[in-house]
């Protein structure tokens, strides 16, 4: 699907003209390159979260001669699918860690050898 197909998926569902669904879908995306760029993260609960990483500087080889050059420092945009959107693309996987997570006894608190100690020297 490209832009074009998800704004008339959009004016579609919601009555609303291509124009209008092409500005919603350009204020929403303005919205989230925004925030990331600030270095703010944008959670959509289910779907997932977008934030910025940063890459550090090294060295690199050039392919073609073997000579090492200098890779600089770069800020990067990073998606992270939510388990609501993992799910829908494999619900083999999802059942599995559902399964996964209940076979799991629920560990209990370690006991607080140290308080019991100063408690008991008093």
């Amino acid at each position: 699907m490209n832009r074009i197909e998800l704004i008339e998926l959009l004016a579609e569902r919601h009555g609303l003209s291509k124009a209008e669904a092409g500005r919603v879908l350009a204020t929403l995306l303005d919205a989230v390159v925004t925030t990331v760029k600030k270095g703010g993260s944008v959670t959509l609960p289910g779907f997932g979260s977008f934030k910025q990483t940063a890459r550090a500087a090294r060295t690199g080889r050039n392919p073609a001669t073997g000579d090492k050059i200098k890779i600089a420092a770069v800020k990067l945009p990073k998606f992270t699918a939510g388990a609501g959107f993992k799910a829908a693309v494999d619900p083999k996987a999802a059942a599995r860690k559902a399964a996964k997570a209940e076979a799991k006894p629920a560990k209990k608190a370690p006991a607080k050898k140290a308080a019991a100690k100063k408690v008991a020297k008093r």
